[in-house]
């Protein structure tokens, strides 16, 4: 594997696209950084550390993640790019409801690219709305986006005049938003991996030294205060073991598939002669990917708000007890959580998978499944195996989803902790990461180099001792491509550590 990571920087086409694509992140961090004017961030920060301190999670805390503490730190880029998501997801939904845009999604690249600046113009609309409403909710009343904010404990947020912030921040969140949404689309075009997909992987990983760090406190706390004796070797230990155990089980069922057998027999078309051959469907036992649990917490975050703000207006208790029963880390949350996820699951699968167009392009390329006929049987047959992968699917889910919180409350340890052992942003970080390095496997293969495994299915040319003894020694002649890696690297190491010695 390491002679991989060295062979990524031999090829001048793929060395490009890795170094656009660390430039263009290292851009994103930056926004990242850079506050609100107008906006105490200081107290902000302090208010997101006393909940990482109880292990505390809510909503707002877990969209904090996604955008790699942009929202803690009261930046430019608060919103992240997640108003382009909730866009995108909004098109496809249409797209198979709307007959106009049902007939553009199979025009081809047309059609796509016609989506595409659609899918841009409602990002904007999106991203103005929720600029709008987190500025009004920064002004007016912190603890409504804020879950468990006290103004009486941290103060005010705002430092200048209402009508000026809320002007600002809007043009600002709504611009970094779109700013993020090129950036995006730069890296799928010109770097490597999803653009967007890794920009919301680098937003969730940044916050991985800061819950280190809290681990690393966690083992080693002072004789005398509270907790002090209870996490020693063992406890690491497991807790290492649980944390690769996981990954392992979200790499293996993200990976693994059915496979369908079909059959194609033989064909004369013109005066060419197509001969019979062997080949099979794949079917994915997680088909949605992590898109049903993103729609859970997005539909359950708005009733808790909704249910507040009638308590607020009206003084009813009972809207409150509502509020509360569907706040995070309450039974409540979890039943319609876990329900959500099953539900959002078959519907997803039901509009993107569809059995009965799958049958006839099987039909019309003479296809066919042994022992199923061609035709309606086959469909029905693909959504019987679809609908029980689909089942286990959703299952798998809402165990990776829920587990954060089960282990938090289980073993005491802060969310900021657990949500690394399982969750939704270890499932996109899973998944993001294996697509990126599926895609710099293909440029290694494609120009004979070994890929990451050696063993598998997929595997580059086979290795001898002086390819090998080729591979280390051309480290010398790569001293241009180290210079640039080891200077963003001390630039990160320097930037993380003023920041904690600063605070």
């Amino acid at each position: 594997m390491l002679s991989a990571f060295t062979n990524c920087l031999k090829i001048p086409e793929l060395r490009s696209r890795i170094f656009f694509t660390l430039g263009l992140i290292v851009v994103a961090r930056i926004g990242a950084h850079i506050p609100l004017p107008g906006l105490n961030t200081l107290k902000l920060e302090a208010f997101f550390n006393s909940i990482s301190q109880t292990g505390g999670a809510s909503v707002f805390g877990m969209f904090n993640m996604f955008v790699g503490g942009a929202l803690q730190n009261g930046a430019v880029f608060a919103l992240g790019i997640m108003p382009y998501i909730s866009a995108s997801i909004i098109l496809q939904l249409m797209t198979a409801v709307v007959p106009t845009l049902a007939r553009l999604a199979q025009e081809g690249e047309i059609g796509r690219q016609k989506i595409t600046q659609y899918t841009r113009y409602l990002t904007i609309v999106v991203g103005l709305i929720q600029s709008i409403l987190i500025s009004i909710a920064f002004v007016k009343s912190p603890d409504t986006i804020l879950q468990g904010y006290d103004i009486n404990q941290f103060g005010s947020l705002i430092l200048i005049g209402h009508t000026e912030f809320i002007i600002f921040s809007t043009i600002l969140l709504t611009t970094g938003t779109l700013i993020l949404m090129w950036l995006g689309e730069q890296i799928t075009q010109r770097g490597i991996g999803n653009g967007i997909s890794l920009l919301i992987t680098v937003g969730i990983v940044d916050r991985a030294p800061q819950a280190f760090i809290q681990a690393w406190q966690m083992f080693h706390q002072p004789v005398g205060t509270e907790g002090a004796g209870s996490f020693g070797a063992p406890q690491a230990l497991f807790l290492v073991i649980l944390f690769f155990t996981v990954i392992a089980c979200i790499v293996y069922i993200t990976q693994g598939q059915r496979k369908i057998p079909v059959q194609y027999a033989k064909r004369v078309v013109g005066r060419k002669i197509y001969e019979g051959r062997s080949s099979y469907m794949p079917l994915k036992v997680n088909y949605t990917g992590v898109m049903p649990v993103i729609f859970a917490s997005a539909i359950l975050m708005f009733p808790q708000q909704i249910f507040q703000y009638l308590y607020m207006l009206t003084g009813v208790s009972f809207f409150e007890s509502l509020s509360r029963a569907l706040t995070h880390g309450e039974t409540w949350f979890y039943v319609l959580y876990a329900l959500l996820i099953f539900g959002f699951s078959f519907f997803w699968v039901s509009i993107m998978f569809k059995p009965l167009q799958i049958a006839d392009d099987l039909k019309k390329n003479g296809g066919y499944i042994p022992g199923v006929r061609p035709g309606e049987p086959t469909a029905k047959f693909l959504d019987f195996v679809m609908t029980r992968l689909t089942l286990a699917g959703a299952i798998f889910l809402t165990l990776v989803a829920i587990f954060p919180d089960m282990m938090s409350s289980a073993l005491n340890i802060p969310y900021s902790i657990s949500a690394f052992f399982g969750g939704t942003g270890t499932l996109i970080c899973v998944g993001v990461m294996l697509d990126t390095m599926r895609q710099i496997e293909t440029f290694l293969l494609q120009r004979h180099y070994d890929g990451f495994l050696r063993k598998g299915r997929i595997r580059g040319r086979s290795p001898s001792a002086g390819t090998l003894a080729i591979d280390t020694s051309e480290l010398r002649n790569l001293k241009a491509i180290w210079w640039p890696l080891g200077t963003i690297l001390a630039i990160g190491i320097v930037s993380w550590l003023l920041r904690f010695v600063l605070n």
